[in-house]
């Protein structure tokens, strides 16, 4: 560990070949893993688990209690996946008696100014571009991409592969697979550059292509077109994964554009 004018309070955990740069403050209540480097004026309080191989960038703030005014100083955490990258002035807020939890995963790429709010669940290899920002509650599966300035509404859900465009005001579901923008969020076909990128075959793409012609451009309501779905497409993973999102929707999913 390699420490230099930061203020680490001993009983914090810190794992090998860590490094904490200047003017950094490092709570009680902190665990961080093996080869993780904290730049210059970061601050992470109670409750904060840091992964592996992570870079955390000056002015972040990870793990301050919730801007939420039921909280009653519960006692929950925020947990960050090994190979995180977090840029400057990024906020992460700890849980409340909802989860318990604020989970950002493995591999993400958090760019400047991005907040994710208490109760938040992000998964792996997600990218959010500079001030994008979660509310509380919301869950957002692998692999999506928010660009900048896209901004969710409580206990929105975000399906795996998804992308949102740039200032993207999000107040509904964003089932996976698609590209999402316009005001209100539409529906603007799906992520194919992304799930080629990410090895999906011609076949897989197409197939969650036709699936979403029936959901948003056939012209029927949302439970005709999950009838049809069923009826006519063979069982696949991601024809479960788009059926099982909007089945549990209650919030609702975008319009179709």
């Amino acid at each position: 560990m390699f420490v230099s004018g930061a203020f680490i309070d001993p009983k914090a955990k810190i794992g090998k070949n860590v490094t904490i740069s200047p003017f950094s403050h490092i709570y009680e209540d902190v665990e961080i893993d093996d080869n993780t480097w904290i730049g210059p004026n970061v601050t992470i309080m109670n409750g904060a688990r840091i992964g592996k191989n992570c870079q955390i960038f000056p002015g972040a703030v990870i793990s301050a209690i919730p801007q939420d005014l039921k909280f009653a100083g519960e006692y929950t955490t925020t947990e960050i996946g090994d190979n995180t990258i977090i840029r400057e002035c990024v906020t992460i807020h700890r849980g409340t008696t909802d989860k318990l939890k604020t989970v950002v995963g493995n591999n993400c790429l958090l760019m400047g100014y991005v907040h994710i709010a208490h109760d938040c669940i992000v998964g792996n290899n997600c990218i959010f571009a500079n001030y994008a920002a979660l509310s509380g509650h919301c869950i957002v599966g692998d692999y999506a991409i928010l660009e900048g300035m896209a901004a969710a509404a409580q206990f929105v859900q975000i399906g795996a592969h998804a992308f949102i465009a740039g200032a993207t005001i999000i107040r509904k579901n964003v089932p996976p697979y698609v590209k999402a923008a316009r005001e209100p969020i539409s529906y603007m076909g799906i992520n194919a550059v992304g799930l080629r990128r990410r090895g999906f075959s011609e076949d897989k793409v197409n197939n969650i292509q036709d699936i979403y012609r029936v959901l948003f451009q056939k012209g029927v309501n949302i439970s005709q077109a999950l009838e049809i779905i069923k009826r006519e497409f063979p069982k696949t993973p991601e024809r479960e994964e788009i059926i099982d999102f909007v089945i549990k929707s209650d919030k609702g999913i975008i319009n179709r554009g």
